[in-house]
């Protein structure tokens, strides 16, 4: 079965065993279990649903594999013949994420 999700302020489509990397979820550890509630479409075929915006009986568990940092991006700002030259460094803050069920 597939599902469409929304977690993060991003939308996945997703299915039973699949791994994803997401923004990191607020207060969690490694092995936490996590339910989302946000289901847009489920079902594939003739059995397909899709809600508005979302389905209100579907929930998709997950869980938590690890959290991690993403690589680094540099931002690097500079003004020609100013003197003005900045240098910062952002690594994001991750969560892997492995999809258990999907509950219609």
């Amino acid at each position: 079965m597939k599902a469409t999700i929304k977690t993060q302020g991003k939308q996945f489509s997703v299915s039973e065993g699949d791994i994803l990397i997401v923004n990191r979820y607020p207060k969690t550890e490694a092995g936490a279990i996590i339910e989302i509630k946000e289901v847009l479409t489920t079902g594939e075929g003739d059995s397909f649903k899709v809600g508005t915006p979302f389905l209100p009986e579907a929930s998709v568990t997950a869980k938590v594999l690890e959290n991690k940092r993403g690589k680094k991006v540099i931002i690097f700002k500079k003004k020609k013949r100013k003197g003005y030259e900045r240098k910062r460094g952002h690594r994001q803050e991750l969560s892997v994420i492995k999809i258990e069920s999907i509950n219609v």
